[in-house]
């Protein structure tokens, strides 16, 4: 067994949320909390997919309140942290401090690859009040490995405990994940996190890159219930750095019931590699745009495929969610 500790982050209850339409209830909630709690998971995340204040005519409206499943997690979670995400825009501090209230005690503060300075002051309160912070930067296959460094160092300054690069698009190769984890653990002093879509089959690959690169965190959900086609699935995950003499802490087994016996029973579909999925990969777009190019390719009578390489090619970031509708009309004129 290898001596250093990955951390294990489970987004069943975030990015799982995107592919049930965020109609979780607090049942399910319930349960899928306890059983990553009791299974060892160190750190379970929940919010809307598009972190707190998500829910929204533009991102999609949760069944029940945030707010509530943060509270209705937390009751039931005796180890792990609660964590929340927010994306600043989005969500804001107020809305941050009622996450607190209820429950949450971590919070990993997202903003685009370039953009880290948005980010400073929702940090620097939540460390004052306690939580613990981390620095997530997504669509990291945009921005070239000093790039992120060196937007890395402004959440270095700001006080975050650990930084987070998220393949959003589930574009990266390992290639490119060594590349930027490589840089980013030469470029500060802190822990670094990896978080994996699976648009172009490479979730687990790729996180498992990002450990052997020096991640000390890591990124899964149960099944691999994410945007697009996915995370890295947790049980697959957990096995192979268990196999490969990683010490990750929790109890494979029991990670294996939880998705088979609690998540997989709730999953509105299975989370496979569609064509649509596969072009999010492709075209580097970002993961949540997917349900939102299918409505609309319907509204418009066009092919999602199209939609998504334009997107692409007009270098999309998340946050534009009603620009896809401008952009299939867009292209409907054309025809």
């Amino acid at each position: 067994m290898r001596t250093n500790k990955i951390t294990i982050i489970d987004t069943t209850l975030r990015d799982g949320s995107h592919a049930v339409s965020h109609s979780f209830s607090r049942e399910q909630v319930t349960a899928i909390a306890k059983g990553l709690d009791d299974a060892g998971i160190d750190i379970i995340e929940i919010s809307h997919g598009d972190g707190i204040a998500g829910s929204t005519i533009n991102y999609g409206f949760s069944k029940e309140p945030d707010l509530d499943l943060i509270e209705a997690a937390g009751k039931v979670i005796k180890n792990a942290k609660l964590s929340v995400l927010l994306l600043p825009g989005v969500g804001t501090i107020a809305g941050l401090k009622k996450a607190k209230d209820r429950g949450a005690n971590m919070v990993r503060i997202a903003t685009h690859v370039t953009e880290a300075d948005i980010a400073i002051q929702h940090i620097g309160w939540a460390k004052q009040n306690g939580m613990f912070v981390c620095g997530f930067l997504m669509m990291v296959h945009m921005a070239s490995p000093e790039k992120i460094a060196e937007q890395a160092k402004i959440f270095v300054d700001a006080g975050a405990d650990y930084i987070n690069l998220a393949d959003s698009a589930g574009y990266l190769t390992p290639t490119g994940i060594r590349e930027r984890i490589t840089a980013l653990k030469e470029a500060v002093d802190l822990p670094v996190g990896f978080h994996a879509h699976n648009n172009m089959g490479m979730a687990v690959a790729n996180a498992l890159v990002a450990v052997e690169s020096g991640a000390d965190y890591v990124d899964a959900t149960c099944r691999g219930l994410g945007a697009g086609a996915g995370n890295a699935q947790l049980e697959v995950l957990c096995a192979l750095l268990e196999r490969e003499g990683w010490n990750i802490g929790a109890d494979v087994y029991r990670v294996m019931d939880v998705a088979e016996e609690v998540v997989e029973p709730i999953m509105h579909r299975p989370q496979i590699i569609s064509s649509d999925s596969l072009m999010l990969g492709f075209a580097g777009v970002y993961s949540s745009f997917l349900l939102h190019t299918r409505r609309a390719a319907e509204k418009f009578g066009l092919q999602p495929r199209d939609i998504l390489v334009e997107l692409g090619r007009r270098r999309m970031v998340g946050g534009q969610e009603d620009m896809i509708v401008d952009v299939a009309y867009e292209l409907s004129q054309k025809k």
